[in-house]
């Protein structure tokens, strides 16, 4: 059964004023967003904004698959505890809503959370939008989103009136950028791409359907530079690889110079990309045009021959990712993997979006470093050092 996230926001310029909604579905292993639904309802107060996001979001999962258990994630405490029926809906106007809520998705699919206003800012943005756009005297629409791109303030800016649990401002901007709080010692993760093998120096495609390449001697040298400068740095604390034969002898290398084990981890593995394996992308564009731009216009889009979508990729290396954060909190762990999970890695910790992927060069035996936050906030820190190969 597939599962979703919905988060949901309301607000009211005015309260009541002029007010607007805003609502997310998001897949919750990859975090990547299936839908977004926002719109200017007119004047109204906070509370029936945040009901009809609600009833929005809902109804944006139920026509993803009617069959999906649904998480609710919101930072109205009124609607949350209403919905989960252990406050009553005394209000006229809530009465209605509620019911209309209720009846898009069975109870036995959804169950309700509170989040602090930080933590929604997805769909805070959303609604600010809708009600910019009400302002204008139009409706918004989905091509005019910024919300999955940019974590800015906009209720801040715009004073839009909220529900009583919602955090104020300040508290809200103290959960980024740079926070007063005292989170700990994040989980590090240095991202160290293998080092060359023959097909390297071509950019041939060499994913996990591929011949599984050994390392050339330029590989070699490369892991054992990248092990001289661990060495002299000493912060590594574990070695994590992909299962793939050029991981593992890039790991091995490190390891032995530290002296660590080597763990596998699956989930590191590169992409597989079908029938692409050995070719050039202009032999691939020249075999296989259409399914290339449909590979490069959309992530859920598969190299030709049963290929792994970045999709795919991406919900299995979040899931990784999830493991070994859990597993190693506070300590520094090399990552020893691919292009494509690493610029995955990358992406989701900036939140940006899956076209990324594309603007972003690592070089083999390179090095990229992302840092994971007790309160889920994650920072990029490098990316692509090749200092150690020069």
């Amino acid at each position: 059964m597939r599962q979703f996230v919905v988060e949901a926001d309301g607000g009211s310029r005015g309260n009541p004023g002029p007010a607007g909604y805003g609502a997310v579905v998001i897949d919750p292993v990859s975090g990547e967003t299936l839908a977004e639904a926002a719109e200017y309802i007119g004047i109204a107060t906070n509370n029936v904004a945040e009901y009809r996001g609600l009833i929005a979001g809902l109804r944006a999962a139920a026509a993803l698959d009617p069959a999906a258990r649904v998480r609710v994630r919101m930072d109205s405490k009124l609607v949350v505890e209403q919905m989960s029926g252990r406050w009553q809906i005394k209000h006229p106007d809530m009465k209605p809503l509620a019911a209309e809520a209720a009846m898009v998705l069975p109870g036995t699919q959804v169950t309700y959370e509170w989040i602090p206003r930080a933590q929604n800012k997805h769909a805070d943005r959303l609604a600010n939008e809708a009600m910019d756009a009400g302002r204008d005297g139009r409706q918004w629409e989905p091509s005019a989103s910024t919300a999955e791109l940019t974590a800015g303030d906009a209720a801040a800016r715009t004073g839009a009136a909220r529900g009583p649990a919602a955090l104020d401002v300040t508290a809200a901007a103290q959960s980024v950028g740079w926070a007063p709080a005292d989170l700990g010692a994040p989980a590090t993760f240095v991202l160290l791409r293998h080092g060359e093998t023959a097909l390297t120096p071509h950019k041939r495609f060499s994913g996990s359907g591929g011949t599984d390449p050994e390392l050339s001697a330029v590989g070699r040298g490369q892991a054992a530079d990248a092990a001289a400068a661990f060495a002299a740095r000493g912060t590594i604390q574990a070695v994590v690889t992909s299962p793939l034969r050029r991981c593992r002898e890039t790991a091995r290398t490190v390891a032995d110079r530290l002296g660590l084990e080597v763990r596998i981890e699956e989930g590191l593995r590169e992409a597989d990309f079908g029938a692409w394996e050995g070719l050039t992308f202009g032999e691939v564009r020249e075999r296989y045009p259409a399914d290339m731009d449909a590979w490069l216009a959309s992530a859920k889009a598969a190299p030709t021959g049963g290929g792994e979508s970045f999709a795919t990729v991406t919900r299995r290396v979040a899931a990784a990712r999830d493991r070994l954060v859990g597993h190693h909190r506070g300590a520094t762990v090399l990552l020893v993997t691919h292009v494509t999970p690493i610029k995955t890695l990358v992406r989701l910790a900036l939140g940006a979006p899956p076209e990324s992927l594309f603007r972003m060069e690592l070089s083999a035996a390179s090095v990229s470093t992302v840092a994971y936050y007790a309160d889920g906030n994650a920072s990029v820190r490098v990316l692509n050092d090749t200092s150690h190969l020069r």
